[in-house]
């Protein structure tokens, strides 16, 4: 049976044309059985795993139903709010509306914490049609005046059950119950639990339930194997995996782990960044930037980036601490085989664990390939992750002029390529490679801060590294050189809370891929 087009679902021929050019052409499951409903104005409950589209299932009826009501944006008063538990999720949101928003003349403003409030005043202030929102700066605009959430008419509640599992539900309640009752509200969620059952009975009015897949389904692309591992292997496997070509993600249970991980994979020549919430987020911003356009193939993240994220080509998802429950789990692994592609899903274990990730796996209805006894070199490894790994390549591209404000330094990379320049500027010729690389290095500074550190650089294979340099108040940049690497971007870390002086700044070398 053929599955309904946009049009026939009733979607205005204005926004199929606004998705068509980005290749959404075909309803998914949860769309095509949402959006009749929500369409007609009915409250609507909808759930479907990580990746099945439930963002545009909610946003194109939300568009429509503001496009069709007669009333106007006024200041502090949105016409509309969309609810999300993470800054990244919002911004993915907003990204997802922008094409839409752009098709009809919608203004939008996202709202969240860690940055500063002055713009997201201003937008409020000239009004708005749709509100995207963290919970927590929400609740902070309201307190001081500057939202008013009694002009309301759409409501939406995105990963329900995550702001759930964050212990959100009391901000959420407090600000559902700020509009107005009679608006309509969809709650779309990846499952529906006891704290999602208890907003949908508080707030949403004879709702229609979907459910577009079951609530442990897997992508049958998907395959989930465990590595079982020695304490002392352990970061070697992890770097094995990260060296090989695609996109990678590693997920730690702790913020602190994933810092180590991540320093200790860039300082292997690996072009890895982190994420996770003791970033600022001008960092985390940055880093979840590089990795998704490829300026960083690999990402080390704790469950921040679980939920919502959406990164195309996601070969490779490694738990590299096993979750402690099963969603965590799911959600962790539903990073990589989206959009009808094929992934793979590793976890790490050691011995001691062993007991615990075969609990894991159970309640996840999973049963993985288990490998025992892998180190680097094990035949598992270069099945599972195929590819020459290869440290600190850097990819032939155009020569990058960096301008910076204050506590930025100006620069300029160059290398040849094999042969010729390949559009950069620089000397090449004669066989192998010659490159000549520089990096930057930038410390993220807190709000109201300033400067950007010194870059590191290194020499390649029979070239030379020329190093973009600044400064930045109280950080500095490592240099590095050594035969077969060569030059790199680097990427910043800070920890929230930090003032100019301390932060700490490193180089991450790309991998040519």
């Amino acid at each position: 049976m053929t599955s309904p087009d946009f049009a026939r679902l009733g979607v205005p021929s204005v926004l199929t044309d606004a998705l068509a050019p980005l290749g959404i052409t075909t309803p998914t499951p949860i769309q095509a059985a949402t959006l009749p409903d929500s369409l007609a104005g009915r409250d609507v409950l909808g759930r479907g795993r990580t990746g099945s589209g439930k963002t545009y299932a909610f946003l194109l009826p939300l568009v429509v139903r503001l496009q069709e009501s007669d009333r106007k944006r006024s200041p502090r008063k949105p016409r509309s709010l969309i609810l999300a538990p993470t800054r990244e999720l919002a911004a993915q949101i907003s990204d997802s509306l922008a094409p839409l928003a752009k098709a009809t003349g919608l203004r939008t403003a996202t709202v969240f914490g860690g940055v500063g409030q002055k713009p997201q005043v201003d937008a409020l202030e000239r009004g708005l049609d749709v509100l995207v929102a963290c919970p927590g700066r929400l609740l902070d605009l309201m307190g001081q005046g500057h939202a008013d959430l009694s002009a309301i008419e759409v409501t939406i509640l995105d990963e329900a059950d995550h702001m759930a599992d964050m212990g959100f539900l009391p901000m959420v309640r407090r600000i559902l119950d700020k509009t107005p009752s009679k608006g309509q509200r969809m709650l779309f969620s990846a499952t529906l639990d006891a704290g999602v059952g208890t907003l949908v009975k508080q707030y949403l009015h004879s709702p229609v339930t979907h459910e577009a897949d079951p609530a442990t389904a897997t992508v049958t692309k998907m395959e989930h194997h465990v590595l079982e591992v020695t304490e002392g292997d352990r970061f070697d496997v992890l770097l094995d995996l990260a060296s090989a070509p695609g996109r990678t993600i590693l997920f730690t249970r702790t913020k602190y782990g994933a810092k180590k991980l991540a320093k200790k994979l860039v300082s292997s020549g690996v072009d890895a960044v982190e994420l996770h919430g003791n970033l600022s987020q001008g960092a985390r911003t940055r880093n979840l930037e590089a990795f998704g356009k490829g300026g960083a193939t690999t990402l080390v993240s704790t469950d921040i980036a679980a939920r919502g994220i959406h990164v195309d080509e996601v070969a490779l998802v490694v738990h590299a601490d096993p979750p402690v429950e099963h969603k965590a789990y799911l959600h962790r692994s539903g990073r990589t085989a989206r959009a009808g592609e094929a992934g793979t899903v590793i976890t790490v274990q050691t011995p001691e664990q062993r007991s615990d990730v075969s609990s894991l796996m159970r309640a996840a209805k999973i049963r993985p390939q288990i490998h025992s006894a892998v180190r680097t070199g094990s035949e598992v490894l270069k099945r599972l992750a195929p590819g020459e790994r290869v440290f600190g390549e850097v990819p032939d591209r155009a020569p990058v002029q960096e301008t910076g404000g204050r506590g930025s330094g100006g620069g300029r990379r160059s290398g040849g390529g094999r042969g010729g320049s390949g559009g950069r500027s620089g000397a090449g010729g004669g066989q192998g490679r010659r490159r000549s690389g520089g990096g930057r290095s930038e410390s993220d500074v807190p709000v109201g801060g300033s400067g950007r550190s010194g870059g590191g650089s290194r020499s390649g294979r029979g070239g030379s590294g020329s190093g973009r340099s600044g400064s930045g108040q109280g950080s500095s940049g490592r240099s590095r050189s050594g035969g077969g690497r060569s030059g790199g971007t680097s990427y910043s870390t800070s920890s929230t809370g930090s003032s100019g002086g301390g932060l700490a700044s490193f180089s991450a070398s790309r991998r040519g891929r």
